[in-house]
């Protein structure tokens, strides 16, 4: 009875992990040894402070998700030793910058790899992600190029305006 409640348990867990990975944008692997417990609770801080959900979980239980999501086989070779799991469903960015700073903080763990938008990426390409301006900031420059020709057209019409000359046809 115990064990049909526990492989019950396990298929919820799965079922769980499963929908985390489809909602997420970004999920970073990372080994989180060496990390003491002031230093578990500062990251998790800092992740729940970005919108990043931190959560350890059995490699297995993880595969299994993986697998039931449709991931890529080469995903589950990330998940060997110990790992720990940082989920970006708002900002795909935030995960991977987060965990970049603590490591650079306090010199322990390492990024694996992890998922970009359903796409499996190593170490280096979730590095490559943390050095990439916020979801906000790309925005605010995109934003800033598209009213730029604007902005410089209501500059030379104001121009004209006031040397009280006529508009060009």
């Amino acid at each position: 009875m115990a064990n049909i409640q526990n492989i019950q348990a396990k298929a919820a867990q799965v079922e769980e992990v499963v929908s985390k990975i489809q909602a997420a944008q970004s999920l970073v692997v990372f080994d989180y040894r060496g990390l003491n417990a002031e230093e578990v609770t500062n990251l998790r801080s800092d992740m729940r402070k970005a919108g990043v959900e931190y959560v350890v979980l059995k490699n297995g239980i993880v595969e299994r998700a993986a697998k039931a999501a449709g991931i890529e086989e080469s995903f589950c070779e990330l998940l060997k030793g110990p790992s720990a799991f940082a989920f970006g469903v708002e900002d795909a960015v935030a995960p991977a910058k987060v965990l970049k700073d603590a490591i650079k903080k306090y010199k322990k763990c390492e990024i694996k790899g992890g998922l970009i938008n359903g796409v499996v990426t190593d170490a280096a390409g979730m590095n490559t992600l943390a050095d990439l301006p916020s979801r906000e900031v790309l925005l605010a420059r995109m934003l800033g190029s598209m009213l730029s020709p604007v902005s410089g057209l209501a500059i030379v019409l104001d121009q004209i305006a006031k040397k009280g000359e006529p508009a060009a046809e």
